[in-house]
Parts: C-alpha cells; sequence; structure tokens
C-alpha cells in the first residue's frame, strides 16, 4: 500500500457524504449536500502529538479536513465513507492489521488515521491490538458515537483520548468574522471559506438529506416521519426547557420516543444537554433539562428562519445558541474543568448559564442581545445571587464596555468574556 493513498479515498476530492451513503445502501435520494472547496482555517484544538485519540463532531464541522492536515508521505489514511472500502473492511477487519503491519516494514512510526470508525466498530479490536503490540498512533474520527457506545464497542479504555470538534469560533474566522452572519447561517467551515453563491440552498440540503434521511440510513430510527416532526420541533424550541409530555403530544409519539429522539440528537453531536442545577436550600429549582443544536444556520433551516434579517425574537433566540455555542467550543478546546449548567425556579425566575466544578459554582452569566442593559432588565440574575451571594456574575452583551452594577453584577462584551475572563474561571 502506498503510503497515504488508496483508490477512492485519501487526498482525492471526497464524494458528498450523501451520495457514499447512497451508494453503500443502493438508495437514490435527493438533494445532495454539494461538496464545497473551502480555504482552511487555523484550528484553536490542540489534541496530543503522541498518543491515539477519537475526534467526534457533526459532518462538515472540518474532521477530515483538520487530520488530513497532520498527514505526511509516511502516514495511512482510510475513509470508511466510499463504498469499496467499507466493504472491504466490513467483510474482513483483520486486513485493517494485516496492510498496517505491510506498511510498518517500509516506514517508522507512521500516524494512521481511520475517518468515520463508527461505520465499522469492530475494527477498533484492530486497532486495540495494534497500539497495545505495536505502539501505532492512531487518530479515529466519527460523525456519530451511537453505534460505538450502544453497541458494546472496544473504546480503547484508557488507550485513547476523546475530543470533540465544533462549527468554526469566532477567533478561528478572525478578521471575517460577522455576527449578523454568524446568527443567519452559523459557522460551518463551508459557508465562511468559499465562494458558495446560496448558502440558505446548503444549509436546506444539509438538514434534509443529513439531520433527517441520513438519520434513517443509519438505522437510528426505524421511522424517519416521526422523527423528521420531532426534529422541527425541537429546532423551534431551541434552548428552552424540554417538556417531554407536549413534544410527545405534538409528535403523536410517546414521551420515552421523545427522550429516544434527543439522545439520538446528542450521540450524532448535532446537539447538546444543558442540565438545570438542582442544589438548592432555599427554593424548589426545575429540572427538565435544555438542549441547544450545533450550529445557529442549521436551526435557521429547521425553523425556516433563513432570512436577510432575523426579527429581534429570533435573533435574541440565536444569540443566546450562539454564545453558548462558542462556550462550549472554548471548554473543550482549552480543556477546561468547567461544567456547564442553567438555574430556573419553580416560578420562573432563571439564568442562562452557570459555569461549576463539581459542587462549586464559579460564575452565573445571562446573555442578553438588547442594547439596553440595566439592573431592573436582570431580575432573573438578581433571584439567583440573592440565594447564593458571593457569586460572580456577567451579563454578555453586544458592543458592551465593560462596566460594573449592584449586587457584584459585570456587564461585558461576550467575545471579551470568552477571550478574557473564561480561562481564569477554569
Amino acid at each position: 500500500m502506498k503510503a497515504g493513498f488508496d483508490e477512492g479515498n485519501c487526498h482525492l476530492p471526497r464524494r458528498s457524504i450523501w451520495t457514499a451513503l447512497a451508494l453503500e445502501l443502493k438508495l437514490d435520494i435527493a438533494p445532495k449536500i454539494p461538496y464545497i472547496f473551502g480555504a482552511m482555517f487555523k484550528r484553536e484544538i490542540i489534541p496530543s502529538k503522541s498518543k491515539s485519540y477519537f475526534l467526534f463532531g457533526p459532518r462538515q464541522t472540518g474532521k477530515s479536513t483538520f487530520v488530513k492536515s497532520l498527514i505526511t508521505d509516511k502516514d495511512l489514511y482510510l475513509d470508511l465513507l466510499p463504498q469499496r472500502n467499507f466493504l472491504n473492511y466490513a467483510k474482513k477487519p483483520g486486513r485493517l492489521r494485516e496492510e498496517i503491519l505491510a506498511h510498518l516494514r517500509r516506514y517508522d512510526n507512521p500516524l494512521c488515521i481511520i475517518d468515520e470508525i463508527q461505520k465499522i466498530p469492530d475494527l477498533l479490536d484492530e486497532v486495540h491490538e495494534l497500539i497495545e503490540t505495536g505502539g501505532i498512533w492512531f487518530i479515529l474520527t466519527g460523525s456519530s458515537a451511537r453505534k460505538l457506545r450502544r453497541g458494546g464497542a472496544n473504546l480503547l479504555a484508557g488507550r485513547a483520548y476523546t475530543y470533540r470538534l465544533f462549527p468554526l469560533t469566532f477567533t478561528e474566522i478572525g478578521n471575517r468574522f460577522d455576527l449578523d452572519k454568524a446568527l443567519r447561517l452559523g459557522t460551518l467551515p463551508v459557508l465562511w471559506g468559499s465562494r458558495e453563491e446560496d448558502p440558505g440552498e446548503f444549509l436546506r440540503a444539509y438538514t434534509e438529506t443529513y439531520l433527517k434521511e441520513e438519520v434513517a440510513a443509519e438505522g437510528l430510527v426505524r421511522n424517519i416521519g416521526p422523527f423528521a416532526q420531532f426534529l422541527d420541533i425541537a429546532a423551534a424550541n431551541d434552548g428552552e426547557t424540554v417538556n417531554l409530555n407536549n413534544i410527545a403530544r405534538e409528535c403523536s409519539i410517546s414521551a420515552k420516543t421523545v427522550q429516544q429522539y434527543y439522545q439520538i440528537l446528542e450521540d450524532t453531536f448535532l446537539a447538546f444537554k444543558l442540565s438545570a442545577w438542582g442544589k438548592s436550600e432555599r427554593r424548589r429549582l426545575v429540572s427538565h433539562p435544555r438542549y441547544y443544536f450545533f450550529d445557529t444556520g442549521v436551526t435557521n433551516a429547521l425553523t425556516h428562519t433563513l432570512s436577510d434579517q432575523l426579527n429581534p425574537r429570533v435573533f435574541g433566540r440565536r444569540f443566546e445558541q450562539f454564545v453558548i455555542c462558542q462556550l462550549m467550543a472554548t471548554i473543550e478546546y482549552k480543556r477546561l474543568n468547567l461544567q456547564p449548567y442553567y438555574w430556573r425556579t419553580n416560578h420562573g425566575a432563571e439564568v442562562d448559564v452557570l459555569l461549576c466544578t463539581g459542587n462549586r459554582i464559579n460564575c452565573a452569566l445571562e446573555i442578553k442581545s438588547s442594547q439596553h442593559i440595566a439592573r431592573e432588565t436582570l431580575m432573573g440574575l438578581r433571584s439567583f445571587l440573592a440565594d447564593n451571594p458571593g457569586v460572580p456574575a456577567y451579563v454578555l452583551g453586544i458592543g458592551q464596555r465593560r462596566r460594573q452594577l449592584q449586587e457584584n453584577i459585570t456587564v461585558i462584551n461576550w467575545s471579551e468574556f470568552l477571550l478574557e475572563e473564561l480561562e481564569v474561571l477554569g
């Protein structure tokens, strides 16, 4: 095997993700997600340079581009999306070990990358043995952890780290960053590094093929109809406290099925859960979680709000989602010891985010898109501080100069908080 090359894979332009799936499953499904050549971005993720690791994240976040940037002439890259590769290794997982051992006779200490490892979980047994006996360095990417976790796959306990890749952060975009564009179209790399004329069409194709049809093609749900309806409702409720029974009634499915659907969104990295903070001696707190989709553009496509200008209500919700997504990415990339929660009482007082370490609340965050931020508009934050005096509290706004309000509340621009305050807290 020639280093870094194999027919239908590696450095050649890759087929669209849905084309590969359609070939594999003998399906003819449209529309296809277009392959767009985009500019390279310097990503902030800093994974290990010596230990094997998993790199998870939704499709189109740049996993393949990132790992390919690490390849040298002596390394191996295997993409499991093309049908030929999938069939070869699915029929005989041991072929991977045979090819890598043959490669080791020609090259010392190669890096071995397997793209979309969740397609053939049995390969992890071969990877495990090669790490143990051969000291091989692997990078294993995946757009879903569901089959790996649910199927009892060998997750290389302790032998591989786990990292997650998000859409672009505002610092990765750099001088080209535009908040209005980010709230409307999201920050998937192809929409910031290409000349694609119609990002709306790309996002609609992304949601139609990947978020709906591909989930069904992967066998994650038996009936795509109720899941597609759930997906639209989940997007409309992005960032809201989840009531499983209400969503179940709207979709005509059971609350247990709704819970399973949300788990699919988590396992495929399409959404993440913000749990409710439940520790209070003075108040009854809400215990239901909230879910945020991984990208504002994808949310807008699902909710049919892909317009040139978002109305004030949608703008405020997408700003909250965007800031929380950027917060999650920064915590992940800098490996900060912070766990995010939200806080809400049974009387409706709430705080958008608590950043905690174990049982300690490090700070409380309220996210406001309004230009007018005053003490009177922060009833939820003030209610929280009455129960938790001394906890630093921040209001993250747009174009705000840092200033101090009463009750230890700091008003600050959202980007300044992420750049200057977050790492100190973690």
